[in-house]
Formats: structure tokens, C-alpha cells, sequence
């Protein structure tokens, strides 16, 4: 029976890796996947879902308009598919969120969705949210802090290395613009307003 799955952490912790490989290893047997990454995110190209360690497959985009039930049910007229991974799955919106539950439930697809846990401030993108209250499996993926602890936040710095407060939820960057950091060292960085 499918189940949807949440796999999420943390700035590298090796997500888009570990999905990789995990098609890798449905493809390798014959079966067929299907992978969506956010349209939003393009800094290793258009279309593509990439790993800081080089690998690399292409994707399907999704925007908060895709319709990611529609896709699948069509596709799953043409040819069996064995998995959907999504890429970048806090970007997904709380009705597509609901679309990945109806891939499981209606075309018994397992959905294997990996994504952050928590924005800059400490709070849950949409998606992750409500994938954290619905997926049906919840995995966390862990990454370290410069002191060796786990990190489960993420800081987004300016040019001087110093932590931004305020801005937009959403600004797409890399180690070049955010850090992952464990809770003590976030908190000192970092002011939660209550």
C-alpha cells in the first residue's frame, strides 16, 4: 500500500542525494518514477534536481498553479508509475500537499517528498507544514552544526556573515547566503520574536 513520505532537515544534510539515489535504485530495476523539483529554484538549471556532491537528473517543474494529482492521474493512464519524488517539497502549497495524498490514496503511488523543515526565522514553510501533520512516514535527515551538534535551523546571512531578521520567507540561495545551525548557536544569532 503507497504511503506518503517526508523526508526533511536542515541546509545540507544530503536530501536531494538521497532522492536521487533512491530513483536511481527504482529506475535501476525497471520501474518508472516520476520527479518534480520547484520552479523557483533554478540555480543548478532549469528543470534539473542536482546534489552539491555532482549528481544530477532531470525534473518536472512545479509552481503553486500545478495541478500534481492531474499530472499523475494522466500519467498514470499511459504506463505504470512506481514512485513520485518531489524535490524542494516545502515550496508545495497546502492544496498540494493535499494532491500528493490523493496520488497515494486514489492511484496508489507512494510519494516520496523531501524538503526544509524551517525558514530563516524558525517557522514551516507551507509545505513542510502540513506534509509534517499528513505524511504518513516522517524522516529527518540530519546535518551538523560548526560545534558538532545536529543542526535543525537555518540562519540566512548578509554579505558580512551577520544573521538577516526580516524579509520575504522565500529567497533561493545557497552556503553563500544561509547556514546550518543547531538550536543554541541559532537562538544566539538569531532573535525569535514571540
Amino acid at each position: 500500500m503507497a504511503q506518503l513520505y517526508f523526508y526533511y532537515s536542515a541546509m545540507n544534510a544530503g536530501k536531494s542525494t538521497s532522492l536521487l539515489q533512491s530513483a536511481y535504485n527504482y529506475r535501476e530495476r525497471g520501474m518508472q518514477v516520476e520527479l518534480f523539483t520547484a520552479s523557483i529554484d533554478n540555480r543548478f538549471g532549469e528543470g534539473k534536481i542536482a546534489s552539491r556532491i555532482g549528481l544530477q537528473t532531470a525534473a518536472n517543474l512545479f509552481t503553486p498553479e500545478t495541478d500534481i494529482y492531474r499530472f499523475m492521474r494522466k500519467r498514470c493512464e499511459f504506463e505504470t508509475i512506481s514512485c513520485l519524488f518531489i524535490d524542494e517539497a516545502q515550496f508545495l502549497s497546502k492544496k498540494q500537499v493535499l494532491q500528493c495524498l490523493e496520488i497515494v490514496d486514489k492511484l496508489n503511488v507512494p510519494v516520496l517528498a523531501y524538503g526544509l523543515r524551517t525558514d530563516f526565522r524558525g517557522e514551516t514553510f507551507e509545505g513542510s507544514h502540513y506534509l509534517l501533520a499528513w505524511a504518513d512516514k516522517l524522516s529527518e535527515l540530519k546535518t551538523v552544526c560548526h560545534c558538532g551538534r545536529k543542526a535543525n535551523f537555518v540562519a540566512r546571512l548578509d554579505q558580512h556573515g551577520n544573521a538577516i531578521q526580516d524579509g520575504a520567507q522565500v529567497d533561493v540561495g545557497g552556503n553563500e547566503k544561509y547556514v546550518s545551525l543547531c538550536r543554541k548557536h541559532f537562538m544566539k544569532k538569531v532573535s525569535i520574536n514571540t
